[in-house]
Order: C-alpha cells, then sequence, then structure tokens
C-alpha cells in the first residue's frame, strides 16, 4: 500500500498543517441539490437534498459567518430509452445529469462560492468533481466512502454508476475505459496521486487491483483503527498538500459511517467511521482553509427502518458539513466586535 511510503515521508511539518493552510476561509457558501437516484437500483435517494434540508441544514449555515445562498434543486431529466450499455445501467440519463450539475458546480465556483452539493447516489460526483476541476484543474481529491467507486463497466459487479464515478476521472484509467454513450462531454482529468480514500471496507476486486497498481493513497478502516484518525489525517495532507496548497474537493458518502449511525443509505456495511471520527475528518478539512467544494450524497430515506433513522441519517449529514464549513466541538461562534462592558460601579454599588 502506498500508505508505507507516504508514513516514511512524514516529517514534523505536516503536523502543522493546521497553522499553516488557513488562507482562503469560506466567504460565502452555495447549497445546490441534486435529486437524483439513476446510478443505482434503490429508490428513494433522490430525496436526499430534501431530508437534509428538512434536518435543518439551513438553519445550521445561518450560524456562521459567511453568507450562504440557496441554489435549490437542479431538475434532471429522466430518459425513457436508455438501454444499458455493457451492463452499465442507465447510462445516458447518469451521463445528462452529470453534464448538468459540472456546469452548475463550475458557474458556482467559478462565482467565488464555496459549493455544497446534496446528493442524489455518488455517480453526481462525475459531474461535480469534473465541473470543480474545469475552474480549478489542480484540485485534490478526498473520497470518504466505504466503497472506492473506481470500478470499469468490465470490473463492475452490478453496473450500477454510483460504484463507477472515479474511474471516470482517473488519466490512469483512460485506456480502460469504453465509449459510453452520454460522457462524450467528459474527459479523464485527475491524476492518482491527487486522490485519497478514507473509510474503505467494501472493496471490489477490480477495485483493489486498481488500488494497487496505480499507488493510489488509501485508508481502510483496519488502517484506522491501527493508526487513528489524527495520524490518517496528518498523512493525507502530507500526501496531497506538501508540494502546494491547492483546492479540495471533498466527496462524502454518509455509508461511510458505521449503519448504527448512519442506517438510512443504500449500501451499508458494518464497522465503519464513528461520529467522532467522521467529524475529526471534516474538521481537520476545514482547518486547512483549502475547502472549495463538498458533496454529500447517498442519503435514503426510503430505507430508513422507521423516521427516528431517516432523521439521525439527515441529522448526521448535517453535522459532517457543518463541521467541515466551520463549527467545531465548542460551538459555531459569530464574531463579536468587542466584549460587552461589565457592571459599572453605580451597578456594583446597588
Amino acid at each position: 500500500m502506498a500508505l508505507r511510503g507516504a508514513l516514511s515521508r512524514l516529517s514534523h511539518s505536516s503536523r502543522h498543517f493546521n497553522h499553516t493552510y488557513q488562507q482562503s476561509r469560506a466567504h460565502s457558501v452555495a447549497v445546490l441539490g441534486a435529486p437524483f437516484s439513476k446510478g443505482q437500483k434503490k429508490r428513494g435517494v433522490e430525496h436526499g437534498p430534501k431530508v437534509i434540508r428538512d434536518a435543518g441544514l439551513m438553519e445550521r449555515l445561518s450560524n456562521f459567518d459567511f453568507s450562504v445562498h440557496d441554489f435549490g434543486d437542479l431538475n434532471f431529466q429522466h430518459l425513457e430509452e436508455d438501454e444499458p450499455y455493457m451492463d452499465v445501467k442507465f447510462p445516458r440519463t447518469v451521463g445528462a445529469a452529470n453534464k448538468k450539475l459540472s456546469a452548475a458546480v463550475r458557474s458556482a465556483v467559478s462565482a467565488g462560492h464555496t459549493l455544497l452539493m446534496l446528493g442524489g447516489d455518488h455517480s453526481l460526483a462525475i459531474g461535480s468533481v469534473s465541473g470543480h476541476a474545469q475552474h480549478s484543474p489542480d484540485l485534490c481529491l478526498i473520497w470518504v466512502d466505504a466503497h472506492a467507486d473506481i470500478n470499469t463497466p468490465m470490473t463492475s459487479p452490478s453496473g450500477n454508476l454510483h460504484g463507477q464515478p472515479v474511474a471516470f476521472m482517473l488519466k490512469e484509467l483512460q485506456d480502460k475505459m469504453p465509449d459510453i454513450p452520454g460522457f462524450s462531454w467528459t474527459k479523464p482529468f485527475l491524476s492518482s496521486r491527487d486522490l485519497v480514500y478514507i473509510g474503505l471496507r467494501d472493496v471490489d476486486p477490480g477495485e483493489y487491483q486498481f488500488l494497487k497498481s496505480f499507488g493510489i493513497q488509501y485508508f481502510t478502516m483496519r488502517d484506522i483503527d491501527r493508526l487513528g484518525i489524527q495520524r490518517v489525517m496528518e498523512v493525507t495532507f502530507d500526501h496531497l498538500l506538501a508540494r502546494k496548497q491547492r483546492p479540495i474537493h471533498l466527496s462524502f458518502d454518509i455509508d461511510a459511517f458505521d449503519p448504527s449511525l448512519a442506517p438510512a443509505t443504500g449500501t451499508p456495511v458494518n464497522g465503519g467511521l464513528t461520529y467522532r471520527e467522521g467529524i475529526y475528518i471534516a474538521e481537520e478539512i476545514h482547518n486547512t482553509g483549502l475547502l472549495s467544494v463538498m458533496d454529500m450524497v447517498e442519503v435514503n430515506p426510503d430505507l430508513g427502518a422507521s423516521p427516528e433513522a431517516v432523521e439521525a441519517t439527515a441529522t448526521l449529514a448535517v453535522d459532517v458539513i457543518a463541521s467541515s464549513l466551520g463549527q467545531t466541538r465548542e460551538g459555531a461562534h459569530t464574531s463579536m466586535d468587542e466584549i460587552p462592558p461589565g457592571k459599572n460601579d453605580t451597578e456594583l454599588r446597588l
């Protein structure tokens, strides 16, 4: 695993990213919903943006110093005639949705906003990351997920595109990807050295081969158990940011968490992140000052066993988002111009 080399290169300076990379805090955050489900088979994930909003997202963001712009939800067309291609499900529908999302992300980032994209299934990362890369070609990608989502049509066991988005991005996989209908608008734009996975615990055989062959930096849950989440984040930033400061794209699948915390999702896997580990990841990414775009995906209210399960999953998503944008476990505090004066002498004598 590339982890061993990165650990050997980890220097004392990499422990101080929190102090080094704090120059570009968000001044304006744009929220964009992407209610889309055709990257996988289970209905309901298209309602993810609504339940995350209903869990108090906008109210939480209003506690911060930056301005918040709600861009609403994109409207996606679902093509009636969209036959599978090499077992890939709904290729034209997924491709068109991602093309539309890509343009919206590029526009928001170009306007100076830090963008929050609410999914929807994780196939949407194709459009989200590519749109970001059109504005910021030097970006790096942190993928927090139980799954690697780097299958190609030839290695995918299911044909679902939410398990393949990273394969569309990587230059190293360019000769392994066929010309899938609906995706002629995008070309690979990311190098394997610009990607780090955190939280993996369900990786398909073809994906494992890609991770090893391309030397991709990744942390399984076993690595997190062994190293601790603080060390994982130190190595992540050393790997991605030691050469230069650059925009971070955080793509966060709610199934990175243990299903006991996030039950309302499509592909839960036992043994996931604890609440504290997930929030720590978000806090540390915020502390770099380099977060530019964040995806929060795969919240599926139709798969919650009860209203409480749905609420717990959506509230967890809001907590992660808020921590990525500056909420600390001391609370998210608005700035005060001055501390209110104490009681004057007259009040003291009374």
